[in-house]
């Protein structure tokens, strides 16, 4: 890869291993940055009350926020905690709002994936709904007991955008299909956004921000998965490396 290549920051969950705490990302979304949007990925450890945000994102060139196991902490978006909610990581979330925040007001490109999706909405002043397959009208979004996570992280279901819209003209189709693994789920829209896709139960699967400077999109779904092989996830990561691109550029042009 080239030394001129674009760098992603992507913020770290907290992993407990025997003794240790970790921080760690999964490596699909890192593999997909590297040969899919052709950036390289930097790992921001948890640690966000040690750490000048604002500085990191002043040397990187986008922004990934992965999905993970655990769930944002109801308290960040006024609801009361229960089982339903957990697990928790309040270590990310911390890092992840402030990442967040400063990539939209900065410019910088941003791209967030399940529950990154959730936390761009919870960043924004709207609100999530836990186990929503329970909820009357709904499908059941949830993955299921594979045993192969190429089974479990199958494409399955339809989303619809419009053509017009920031994921339509990435995709270049209004319904393609993807693979959504969640219970939780959008709630209240959060401020500014616009809602990219949606599901057949009307849940919403994309959300982009409004005015943004610079590429701000979430997705609901797993894109990373399948990166390198299917077109609607491959065109979701070479828009984003594009637009990191592009912004590195304009970057050191203002210098």
């Amino acid at each position: 890869m080239s030394h001129h290549a674009v760098l992603v920051a992507v913020p770290a969950d907290i992993r407990t291993i025997g003794n240790h705490r970790w921080h760690a990302a999964p490596e699909t979304y890192l593999k997909a940055v590297i040969r899919v949007s052709g950036a390289i990925p930097l790992l921001v450890p948890a640690l966000s009350a040690e750490l000048d945000i604002a500085e990191i994102l002043s040397r990187v060139d986008g922004v990934l926020v992965t999905g993970s196991v655990t769930n944002v902490h109801p308290a960040r978006y006024g609801k009361k905690p229960s089982a339903a909610h957990e697990p928790y990581d309040e270590d990310r979330d911390a890092l992840t709002d402030a990442m967040i925040k400063g990539a939209i007001d900065r410019g910088v490109p941003l791209l967030a994936i399940c529950r990154g999706h959730q936390e761009l909405n919870v960043a924004r002043g709207g609100t999530l709904a836990t186990e929503i397959q329970d909820l009357d009208g709904r499908m059941d979004h949830r993955s299921g007991d594979h045993p192969e996570q190429k089974d479990r992280y199958a494409i399955r279901q339809p989303v619809h955008t419009k053509a017009d819209s920031t994921l339509g003209r990435i995709v270049g189709k209004t319904e393609f299909e993807v693979n959504s693994l969640h219970r939780q789920a959008i709630d209240r829209l959060g401020d500014g956004l616009t809602v990219e896709a949606t599901a057949p139960d009307g849940t919403i699967e994309a959300i982009s921000v409004d005015g943004a400077r610079g590429f701000a999109l979430g997705v609901q779904w797993h894109p990373e998965y399948w990166a390198e092989t299917d077109a609607a996830s491959a065109a979701i990561f070479t828009a984003f490396g594009e637009a990191c691109r592009t912004y590195r550029k304009a970057r050191a042009t203002a210098r």
